[in-house]
């Protein structure tokens, strides 16, 4: 008991020293020129796909799970693309955390900002539902002008010193950041007339999921959007990020309110939104979350695809 008591205690020291080593790098990585930090992120990236085999045999099953039409090599190289996305998402990370929103700003292209004008004109909310994409943490302070009470959820971080550099750093986009299972308060926020970032595109099993198709395969699916949507009278728009293929920049594209939602089925709706995350997802592929075990929690007879024995394609 005493020797467990010593590594536990021990093991929490390392926590605290791994998570201010990782702050001060991200800091250093914000004052190097852009170019450099995506560069040496994208490096990284590579190179760690060598040792996160496990993550790698995730990322082919679900490229090959999505994408049957692209033969194996293809399939390849985009899994070596999404871990160089992977290494600069860090870098992004640090940038939007951390780095000049000047900079940052002028490294976005905006579409669909009327859109989002029109919303926050009606007075009741705007849910801006986006996704995991490698490029999100450095959307925020583009988004940012053209909110005036940006919103969102947050999940707490096992380190507790990255968990106050990520709300710190969040905090310099958003207004207000509620924990990610309170629906109370987000509804609150919309009563406000806030845009609440929403994403909801990850594997959920809990109370108000259904097993919907993600890329034809079915998945467990979070369908409590249209609810907040119909209970708030809030807006729904799509809010997607994407590195440009040069890395010369990014766009940031808000598009029109889904027509006729929520429309009383939540099932039907939630699809919507998925197809739409599909689109955007085609146009990047790379850049999405694909070490997600998407596919997981899911009911028998359907098979478990991230089992140690099924191959990877």
């Amino acid at each position: 008991m005493l020797a467990d008591n010593f590594w536990d205690t021990r093991l929490a020291w390392l926590r605290y020293i791994f998570g201010w080593l990782a702050y001060a790098g991200m800091r250093a990585v914000a004052l190097l020129p852009f170019g450099w930090q995506l560069a040496m992120g994208k490096a990284l990236g590579r190179a760690a796909r060598v040792l996160a085999r496990g993550r790698s045999r995730v990322v082919a099953r679900n490229l090959a799970v999505c994408f049957p039409e692209l033969p194996p090599v293809e399939r390849e190289r985009l899994l070596r693309e999404h871990f160089a996305s992977l290494g600069a998402s860090m870098v992004e990370m640090s940038m939007g955390w951390f780095g000049s929103e000047r900079k940052i700003r002028s490294l976005f292209r905006v579409e669909g900002a009327e859109h989002l004008r029109a919303a926050l004109e009606r007075g009741k909310g705007v849910i801006l539902s986006t996704a995991h994409f490698t490029t999100m943490e450095l959307s925020w302070p583009a988004l940012k002008p053209l909110c005036p009470r940006l919103t969102g959820m947050y999940k707490w971080q096992r380190n507790p010193v990255m968990n106050k550099a990520m709300y710190r750093g969040r905090a310099r986009s958003y207004v207000v950041q509620i924990a990610n299972d309170n629906v109370r308060a987000m509804l609150r926020q919309l009563a406000e007339n806030s845009a609440f970032i929403y994403l909801g595109d990850q594997s959920y099993a809990g109370k108000g999921s259904a097993l919907l198709p993600f890329f034809g395969e079915p998945a467990m699916t979070n369908t409590s959007l249209p609810r907040i949507a119909r209970i708030s009278g809030a807006t729904v728009l799509p809010c997607f990020c994407r590195r440009l293929a040069d890395d010369s920049g990014y766009v940031l594209t808000i598009g029109a309110p889904f027509d006729g939602l929520p429309s009383g089925d939540e099932q039907e709706d939630t699809r919507r939104l998925t197809r739409a995350l599909e689109d955007y997802i085609r146009l990047c592929p790379d850049q999405y979350w694909w070490i997600h075990k998407r596919f997981k929690s899911r009911p028998p007879p359907l098979p478990n695809l991230y089992a140690a024995d099924r191959p990877a394609a």
